[in-house]
Protein backbone atom coordinates (compact mmCIF):
# COMPACT_ATOMS: atom_id res chain seq x y z
CA UNK A 1 0.00 0.00 0.00
CA UNK A 2 1.18 3.68 -1.07
CA UNK A 3 0.53 4.74 2.51
CA UNK A 4 1.62 8.71 1.73
CA UNK A 5 -0.81 8.67 -1.02
CA UNK A 6 -3.83 6.83 1.36
CA UNK A 7 -2.65 9.42 3.61
CA UNK A 8 -3.56 12.66 1.07
CA UNK A 9 -6.76 10.45 -0.05
CA UNK A 10 -8.07 10.07 3.49
CA UNK A 11 -7.38 14.22 3.99
CA UNK A 12 -9.25 14.97 1.10
CA UNK A 13 -11.60 12.84 0.00
CA UNK A 14 -12.87 11.94 3.83
CA UNK A 15 -12.20 14.63 6.36
CA UNK A 16 -11.75 17.74 3.90
CA UNK A 17 -15.25 16.51 2.87
CA UNK A 18 -16.68 16.34 6.10
CA UNK A 19 -16.76 20.32 6.60
CA UNK A 20 -12.78 20.91 7.49
CA UNK A 21 -11.63 23.33 6.00
CA UNK A 22 -9.09 24.45 8.63
CA UNK A 23 -5.51 24.22 7.07
CA UNK A 24 -3.81 23.55 10.16
CA UNK A 25 -5.96 20.41 10.83
CA UNK A 26 -5.62 19.19 7.67
CA UNK A 27 -2.06 19.68 7.56
CA UNK A 28 -1.13 17.54 10.74
CA UNK A 29 -3.75 14.58 9.55
CA UNK A 30 -2.11 14.87 6.22
CA UNK A 31 1.52 14.65 7.92
CA UNK A 32 1.32 12.31 10.96
CA UNK A 33 1.68 8.56 9.67
CA UNK A 34 -1.46 7.02 11.32
CA UNK A 35 -0.83 3.76 10.18
CA UNK A 36 1.83 3.32 12.92
CA UNK A 37 -0.38 4.17 15.67
CA UNK A 38 -3.46 1.42 14.81
CA UNK A 39 -2.92 -1.95 16.18
CA UNK A 40 -0.87 -4.87 14.01
CA UNK A 41 -2.62 -5.82 11.61
CA UNK A 42 -4.78 -2.87 11.01
CA UNK A 43 -2.48 -1.02 9.31
CA UNK A 44 -3.98 -1.39 5.71
CA UNK A 45 -7.41 0.25 7.54
CA UNK A 46 -5.63 3.11 9.22
CA UNK A 47 -7.45 5.35 6.23
CA UNK A 48 -10.50 4.60 6.34
CA UNK A 49 -13.51 6.09 7.33
CA UNK A 50 -14.05 2.88 9.59
CA UNK A 51 -13.68 2.87 13.88
CA UNK A 52 -10.82 0.39 14.32
CA UNK A 53 -10.88 -1.93 17.19
CA UNK A 54 -8.97 -1.45 19.91
CA UNK A 55 -8.45 -4.25 23.26
CA UNK A 56 -10.45 -3.75 26.22
CA UNK A 57 -13.58 -3.28 24.03
CA UNK A 58 -12.84 0.28 22.54
CA UNK A 59 -12.53 1.97 19.33
CA UNK A 60 -10.28 4.48 17.37
CA UNK A 61 -12.21 7.29 16.25
CA UNK A 62 -13.04 7.60 12.69
CA UNK A 63 -10.21 10.25 10.60
CA UNK A 64 -13.74 12.27 10.17
CA UNK A 65 -15.00 12.74 13.69
CA UNK A 66 -10.80 12.98 14.58
CA UNK A 67 -10.61 16.12 11.86
CA UNK A 68 -14.01 17.64 13.23
CA UNK A 69 -12.84 17.54 16.82
CA UNK A 70 -9.65 19.13 16.27
CA UNK A 71 -10.80 21.67 14.58
CA UNK A 72 -13.64 22.58 16.87
CA UNK A 73 -11.21 23.37 19.47
CA UNK A 74 -9.62 25.87 17.09
CA UNK A 75 -6.26 25.61 19.25
CA UNK A 76 -3.27 27.99 19.38
CA UNK A 77 0.21 27.31 20.08
CA UNK A 78 0.18 28.23 23.27
CA UNK A 79 -2.05 26.52 24.25
CA UNK A 80 -2.77 23.74 27.07
CA UNK A 81 -5.25 20.66 26.51
CA UNK A 82 -6.52 17.95 28.55
CA UNK A 83 -7.32 14.57 26.44
CA UNK A 84 -9.77 12.26 28.04
CA UNK A 85 -8.48 8.83 26.46
CA UNK A 86 -5.41 7.91 25.55
CA UNK A 87 -6.06 5.17 23.24
CA UNK A 88 -3.31 4.68 20.58
CA UNK A 89 -2.17 8.04 21.20
CA UNK A 90 -2.75 8.84 18.07
CA UNK A 91 -5.41 12.05 18.33
CA UNK A 92 -2.80 12.97 21.53
CA UNK A 93 -0.15 13.34 18.51
CA UNK A 94 -2.93 15.32 16.45
CA UNK A 95 -3.26 17.51 19.71
CA UNK A 96 0.28 17.50 20.53
CA UNK A 97 1.52 19.04 16.74
CA UNK A 98 -1.50 21.43 17.63
CA UNK A 99 -0.62 23.19 20.51
CA UNK A 100 2.25 23.88 23.39
CA UNK A 101 1.54 20.73 25.92
CA UNK A 102 -0.98 18.16 26.52
CA UNK A 103 -1.84 15.96 29.44
CA UNK A 104 -3.75 12.38 28.21
CA UNK A 105 -5.60 10.91 30.75
CA UNK A 106 -6.66 7.03 30.28
CA UNK A 107 -7.96 4.27 32.55
CA UNK A 108 -6.36 1.07 30.96
CA UNK A 109 -2.38 1.30 31.66
CA UNK A 110 -1.75 -0.94 28.69
CA UNK A 111 -3.17 2.01 26.20
CA UNK A 112 -0.87 4.16 28.03
CA UNK A 113 2.10 2.45 27.74
CA UNK A 114 0.94 1.96 24.10
CA UNK A 115 0.45 5.30 23.74
CA UNK A 116 3.60 6.14 25.25
CA UNK A 117 5.99 4.25 22.68
CA UNK A 118 3.91 5.30 19.59
CA UNK A 119 4.92 9.45 20.71
CA UNK A 120 8.46 8.51 20.84
CA UNK A 121 8.53 6.66 17.82
CA UNK A 122 7.14 10.00 16.61
CA UNK A 123 9.52 11.99 17.84
CA UNK A 124 6.57 14.02 20.02
CA UNK A 125 7.78 15.42 23.51
CA UNK A 126 4.98 18.06 24.65
CA UNK A 127 2.83 15.06 25.84
CA UNK A 128 2.53 13.86 29.68
CA UNK A 129 0.58 10.62 29.97
CA UNK A 130 -1.17 9.46 33.06
CA UNK A 131 -2.68 6.34 34.15
CA UNK A 132 -6.43 7.08 35.60
CA UNK A 133 -9.64 7.26 35.98
CA UNK A 134 -11.28 10.73 34.82
CA UNK A 135 -14.24 10.24 35.71
CA UNK A 136 -13.46 9.99 39.86
CA UNK A 137 -10.51 12.96 38.86
CA UNK A 138 -8.80 15.18 36.76
CA UNK A 139 -4.93 15.91 36.54
CA UNK A 140 -4.51 19.51 38.48
CA UNK A 141 -4.59 23.05 36.65
CA UNK A 142 -6.87 25.13 34.43
CA UNK A 143 -6.66 24.09 30.91
CA UNK A 144 -7.23 26.16 27.46
CA UNK A 145 -9.39 23.18 25.79
CA UNK A 146 -10.51 19.58 26.32
CA UNK A 147 -11.01 16.82 24.66
CA UNK A 148 -13.69 13.89 25.52
CA UNK A 149 -12.99 10.70 23.44
CA UNK A 150 -15.60 8.77 24.77
CA UNK A 151 -19.03 9.42 24.83
CA UNK A 152 -20.71 10.06 27.96
CA UNK A 153 -24.54 9.12 28.82
CA UNK A 154 -24.84 12.47 30.65
CA UNK A 155 -22.93 15.96 30.72
CA UNK A 156 -20.55 15.96 32.75
CA UNK A 157 -19.59 19.68 34.47
CA UNK A 158 -16.36 18.77 35.94
CA UNK A 159 -14.86 19.00 32.14
CA UNK A 160 -16.07 22.09 32.03
CA UNK A 161 -14.39 23.24 35.46
CA UNK A 162 -11.44 22.01 33.98
CA UNK A 163 -11.02 24.70 31.70
CA UNK A 164 -10.01 28.41 31.85
CA UNK A 165 -12.35 30.50 31.26
CA UNK A 166 -12.94 30.98 27.43
CA UNK A 167 -11.80 27.07 27.42
CA UNK A 168 -13.06 24.99 24.63
CA UNK A 169 -14.38 21.48 25.66
CA UNK A 170 -15.45 18.14 22.88
CA UNK A 171 -17.68 16.13 24.19
CA UNK A 172 -20.12 13.61 22.84
CA UNK A 173 -22.69 13.40 24.97
CA UNK A 174 -26.19 10.65 24.56
CA UNK A 175 -26.81 6.82 24.03
CA UNK A 176 -25.96 4.95 21.04
CA UNK A 177 -26.81 4.53 18.45
CA UNK A 178 -27.17 8.75 17.88
CA UNK A 179 -25.29 10.83 20.08
CA UNK A 180 -24.50 14.65 19.64
CA UNK A 181 -21.23 15.75 19.53
CA UNK A 182 -21.09 19.21 21.15
CA UNK A 183 -18.19 21.94 21.90
CA UNK A 184 -18.73 23.53 24.84
CA UNK A 185 -17.10 27.04 25.66
CA UNK A 186 -16.43 27.98 29.16
CA UNK A 187 -18.29 31.94 29.84
CA UNK A 188 -17.57 32.55 33.27
CA UNK A 189 -17.16 30.41 36.98
CA UNK A 190 -20.03 28.71 36.52
CA UNK A 191 -21.60 29.51 33.05
CA UNK A 192 -21.16 28.08 29.44
CA UNK A 193 -22.43 28.08 26.16
CA UNK A 194 -23.11 25.18 23.81
CA UNK A 195 -23.11 24.56 20.17
CA UNK A 196 -24.17 20.96 18.82
CA UNK A 197 -21.71 19.81 16.04
CA UNK A 198 -22.93 16.67 14.60
CA UNK A 199 -24.36 13.03 15.59
CA UNK A 200 -22.09 10.26 15.83
CA UNK A 201 -21.44 7.04 17.85
CA UNK A 202 -18.65 6.21 19.86
CA UNK A 203 -17.68 3.85 23.07
CA UNK A 204 -18.72 5.67 25.72
CA UNK A 205 -16.30 6.13 28.89
CA UNK A 206 -15.88 4.10 31.10
CA UNK A 207 -17.22 4.25 34.32
CA UNK A 208 -19.13 7.60 33.33
CA UNK A 209 -22.45 8.33 35.11
CA UNK A 210 -25.72 7.69 33.89
CA UNK A 211 -28.77 9.10 33.86
CA UNK A 212 -30.62 8.64 36.95
CA UNK A 213 -33.74 6.04 36.76
CA UNK A 214 -37.39 7.41 37.26
CA UNK A 215 -39.26 6.14 40.06
CA UNK A 216 -42.88 6.48 40.03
Amino acid sequence: MDTDFARRQMVQQQVRTWNVADPSVLAVLAELHRERFVPAGFEELAFADTAIPLPHSQMMMTPIVEGRLLQALKLEPQHRVLEIGTGTGFLTACLAKLAAAVTSVDIFSDFVSMAESNLADARIENTELICMDATKELPKGEFDAVAVTGSLPVFDTRFVDAMKPGGRLFVIVGDSPVMDARIVTRIGENDWSTKSLFETDVRPLLNASKPSAFSF
